[in-house]
């Protein structure tokens, strides 16, 4: 489903609920017989609704604060891994000709494999391949069981070898950053807050005029979409396809194409 079908669902159906909850009610004062209330809301359940209204922002707002942070996260690692594969293939100019190709070769395998097969798998199931490490273990038996032949080989050598290591090791923060942020307990504190935050806007007896229910409806549908931003940001890679790979595809034309 698409992300901004979503939002969208999810905004019509804070509306629906309020639109719904009003008529209810003036459905069954019109049954009763009795008359709109017309007393004033107390100052004390005013001052209530406001702290609950101020103290769930603050909660949603550290929430998506923190998705944010840890997608952030998860795409620095992968521009991390991207680029020192990239680095190697640079650094590895000091090879012979049959010797850079078959390094380059193997490097496209893996970051194709990574775009294409591993990527939907990583988003889908939040986990990784063995084929995968594999193939990027394939890559460091390229360089580490090559004699090097000369000076400047043993002098690009070891520096091959940590960018492969810091390749190994974007991998590895890849795979645990796979999975959702946030715990199911903070959802359902997310939700039960919203769902308490837009019923305290009854207890101020709104909805008697079209324009109270219309700044309702318009605050239902903004906590929807707040809501909408936390669900989004709680993938670190997304939840529509490969696009967080796209390190991958600004460095290697392997990655640009269809696997």
């Amino acid at each position: 489903m698409s992300e901004w079908l979503v939002l969208a669902l999810a905004m019509a159906a804070a509306c629906a609920v309020v639109l719904v909850i009003v008529l209810l009610r003036h459905y069954r004062l019109n049954r009763a017989g009795a008359p709109e209330e017309e007393a004033e809301t107390p100052d004390v359940l005013e001052y209530m609704t406001m702290m609950v209204g101020v103290v769930y922002a603050i909660v949603l707002g550290l929430a998506i604060a923190g998705v944010w942070e840890a997608r952030s996260a998860a795409q620095d690692d992968v521009r991390r891994e991207a680029q020192a594969l990239h680095e190697v293939t640079q650094r590895a100019k000091v090879y012979p000709a049959g010797v850079q190709e078959k390094l380059r070769s193997d490097i496209d395998s893996y970051v194709s494999y990574v775009v294409h097969q591993e990527w939907p798998r990583m988003v889908g199931h939040n986990e990784l391949s063995d084929e995968g490490a594999g193939l990027l273990a394939t890559v460091r038996a390229d360089i580490a069981q090559r004699t090097p032949a000369n000076d400047l080989e043993a002098q690009a050598y070891q520096p091959l070898l940590e960018q492969v290591a810091v390749a190994d090791d974007a991998r590895n923060a890849r795979a645990e950053n796979a999975g959702a942020t946030l715990p199911g307990v903070v959802w359902f504190g997310l939700i039960t807050g919203a769902l308490v935050t837009i019923g305290l806007i009854f207890t101020l007896q709104i909805g008697r005029t079209p324009r109270e229910l219309l700044l309702a409806g318009l605050f239902s549908a903004l906590i929807a979409f707040l809501l909408f931003l936390v669900w989004d940001f709680d993938a670190p890679f997304g939840r529509s396809g490969s696009e967080s790979a796209d390190a991958f595809r600004q460095l290697f034309a392997s990655a640009a194409g269809r696997g």
